[in-house]
């Protein structure tokens, strides 16, 4: 980052599936800058998504070797295989969207991506990120950071957004988002502000038009 320029760039962690605001943010940047060089934060995105199921939200969570472990760099954290979690992933996922208009288009592709192993949670992220980026046709630039630096030292124009979306405030987010049509929101009411993937199955190439 250093000596580069900035108008309009947003500095935040990577994400699991990242939520519907954080594409929001996204596409009204001019450029998408993501850390690497922080430590693990629990109870974060970093390795967890929520989707739409039948009676609520449904959490996603990667499991990681030695997950407790906050002082580990975010670009040194290691996925867990002990369990078949992307298995389990797909078929949650399979579960809540078959009846959505546009599953069907992505699932091949998505089981392709599934059956993909990662060592690092980073690059995981980064491939299930640039998936969606390409099926919503997100053409902001994304760059990982260099090195880890304060707010103080950030130069003028990259809003520090690290550790800002979270669990715990995500509704209040979503309450800046417009609704759409999800698959059980007769039975559960409207869920704002899950990860981008419930936006994608529902609203499939509206998608990009909807977060603007």
């Amino acid at each position: 980052m250093a000596g580069h320029q900035f108008e309009n760039a947003i500095l935040i962690e990577s994400q699991y599936f990242p939520n519907i605001f954080y594409y929001k943010t996204l596409i009204n940047s001019d450029i998408l800058l993501i850390e690497r060089y922080e430590h693990y934060q629990k109870m974060s995105f970093r390795n967890r998504c929520y989707v739409a199921g039948p009676n609520g939200r449904i959490l996603l969570s990667v499991p990681l070797t030695h997950g407790k472990n906050q002082r580990t760099v975010v670009k040194d954290v290691k996925i867990s295989y002990d369990e078949k979690w992307q298995d389990l992933h797909f078929k949650t996922l399979l579960s809540a969207y078959r009846r959505s208009p546009w599953f069907e288009y992505f699932e091949d592709q998505l089981a392709a991506l599934f059956s993909q192993k990662f060592t690092y949670l980073l690059d995981w992220n980064m491939a299930c990120f640039e998936w969606v980026n390409k099926r919503i046709n997100v053409t902001t630039p994304v760059s990982l950071t260099e090195s880890y630096r304060g707010a103080s030292e950030l130069e003028a124009g990259i809003t520090d957004m690290r550790g800002t979306l979270l669990p715990a405030n995500m509704e209040s987010y979503g309450e800046q988002l417009p609704g759409y049509t999800q698959v059980f929101g007769e039975r559960t009411g409207f869920l704002p502000n899950l990860s981008i993937l419930d936006l994608l199955f529902n609203e499939g190439k509206n998608c990009l038009a909807h977060l603007k």
